[in-house]
């Protein structure tokens, strides 16, 4: 769901005082505005209409509230890639690349709710509540890895899938921070944040020993058999390995 549809949605229910929503959404206009980083609780309260106390009734602290805006990004991002892996299907490969589309799309398109998530300092792990929802969406992509991992062809070393999930996690971070953003802090590129994204992958799965000489054509997950008559190892979901 976009921030400005919960804007409308938090303006109707503050009429009705639902102060506490008000508060969540002046504080995504702000960071919208400034960054996570660039407002007071001052501010949110100011901009939601209310006295400077008033924010206290439902938040300790700017930090509360901050955690509050990451927890339900990380809950609409985990639903965004749940639905792109969609359980593998058709095949490993493809799920995974929508994967990877998924997450860059959801920083383009709520990068306030972005910003809250990954760049506002808020100590994720000493709150329970934000910790559980940021690890359901980082499952997401560990299940991808773990299938990806499966794949390792004959004679390769499978990789810990909690490994490839880091190292892939990381990327998805580092390409949607700088170019996939959809306010004043992204970069120009003679490619798409998509096509960086892929290459950067493929490129680490070749240093892992995945062949990756051409694109995925496979019906299913299931390795290429030698033909009859013939030795070697068998082709990858990303070709044979030289």
């Amino acid at each position: 769901m976009s921030w400005r549809k919960e804007e409308r949605r938090a303006e109707r229910g503050y009429h009705h005082g639902n102060l506490k929503e008000a508060l969540l959404q002046a504080a995504l206009n702000l960071i919208a505005q400034k960054g996570a980083a660039g407002f007071t609780f001052a501010d949110a309260a100011r901009m939601a209409g209310v006295s400077p106390a008033a924010p206290y009734r439902h938040f300790r602290d700017r930090d509360e509230l901050l955690s509050s805006i990451a927890q339900r990004g990380f809950e609409q991002f985990e639903a965004l890639l749940t639905k792109a892996w969609d359980d593998g299907r058709p095949d490993t490969v493809t799920a995974f690349e929508r994967v990877g589309r998924a997450y860059l799309a959801f920083a383009r398109e709520e990068p306030a709710f972005y910003s809250a998530m990954f760049e506002s300092g808020v100590p994720v792990d000493l709150n329970p509540t934000l910790m559980a929802a940021s690890e359901r969406a980082f499952a997401i992509i560990r299940a991808a890895a773990e299938r990806l991992a499966a794949l390792a062809p004959p004679g390769v070393p499978r990789p810990p899938a909690m490994m490839m999930a880091l190292h892939i996690w990381s990327m998805s971070h580092g390409v949607a921070s700088l170019f996939g953003r959809g306010d004043a802090a992204r970069r120009k590129l003679p490619m798409s944040p998509e096509d960086l994204l892929e290459a950067e992958v493929l490129i680490y799965l070749r240093g892992l020993g995945f062949p990756t000489d051409r694109r995925p054509s496979v019906a299913d997950d299931k390795p290429e058999e030698a033909p009859a008559g013939t030795s070697g190892p068998s082709s990858g979901p990303w070709g044979k390995p030289k």
